[in-house]
């Protein structure tokens, strides 16, 4: 049975997943992970896939019709819809129909961050606890690369255990050979292991990658993926462009003592619920 401490405080919300007068309308959302998965991924176009030409150019496809897509629409609207609640209102806005008919221009272009905290709040809004995380996945792409995603962790209090959930990958298309409701902890690298993993050189620097512009590689997308997971974790799912100012400001050239703190931080993140006071207290 996990800490009640924990689990009420992953009921709490941020200013990323409180929902506000929304609240009411998730809760009536469906209760099953596959159903609420499901739905949630057809109000969405991930924008790799708007970036797309030859996606862009279909007009049957798993976004739907992509030709009434507006061209002047923004590629990623991820600076327009930081919240979960930005994300509800401009999809009620477009169309008040919330279900899987979805048409394609009536979707919002929004990434695995925004798929992950959406589910969380959602989650949270029906009393249940649950936080983004922020990590690397290799199961994208099947290439040796684990690239940069994000994902909701939600607690099944019926069968008294975590779960990692991925919204972001419920497509038809996307077979993983496990089940995206829930993921094995070993099929995600998650922020700490990234980091620590290319600390004590057990992986490779051109393994982790972080889909910046232009690509960030090694222990700079690593780096990236520690502090987007230790702010998930302290219910605080910071956007693409939050990162800690002193590392910014070096460029991600930290001294040894700066890395041997950040030694200190994700050794502990790598059991966060035996951790949570300590990570707290950071």
């Amino acid at each position: 049975m996990e800490n009640r401490e924990i689990l009420d405080f992953y009921k709490q919300t941020s200013q990323f997943t409180d929902l506000g007068y929304y609240k009411d309308f998730a809760i009536n959302l469906p209760d099953d992970i596959e159903e609420l998965c499901l739905l949630q991924r057809m109000q969405i176009i991930h924008p790799v896939a708007y970036k797309d030409k030859d996606i862009r150019s279909k007009s049957n496809c798993f976004w739907g019709d992509m030709t009434k897509v507006p061209i002047t629409r923004l590629d990623y609207e991820e600076d327009y819809f930081p919240t979960a609640q930005s994300m509800i209102a401009e999809l009620l806005r477009k169309n008040p129909n919330y279900d899987i008919n979805r048409e394609a221009k009536d979707k919002i272009h929004i990434t695995c961050r925004g798929q992950a905290i959406l589910l969380a709040s959602i989650l949270k809004a029906k009393g249940v606890p649950a936080r983004a995380r922020g990590g690397f996945a290799p199961y994208i792409k099947y290439d040796g690369i684990n690239y940069d995603h994000w994902l909701t962790e939600y607690y099944d209090d019926k069968e008294n255990v975590w779960k990692l959930v991925d919204a972001d990958e419920h497509c038809p298309d996307h077979e993983m050979g496990f089940d995206l409701n829930n993921i094995p902890y070993d099929k995600f690298l998650f922020g700490a292991n990234a980091y620590l993993g290319l600390r004590n050189n057990k992986i490779k620097e051109e393994s982790i990658l972080y889909a910046s512009d232009p690509v960030t590689l090694g222990m700079k997308a690593a780096i990236r993926g520690l502090f987007y997971d230790f702010h998930s974790l302290m219910n605080n799912e910071i956007i693409f462009l939050h990162v800690p100012k002193y590392i910014q400001d070096k460029n991600f050239e930290l001294s040894e003592k700066e890395y041997k703190e950040l030694d200190e931080l994700a050794n502990l993140m790598l059991v966060p619920n035996i951790t949570f006071n300590k990570l707290k207290k950071i």
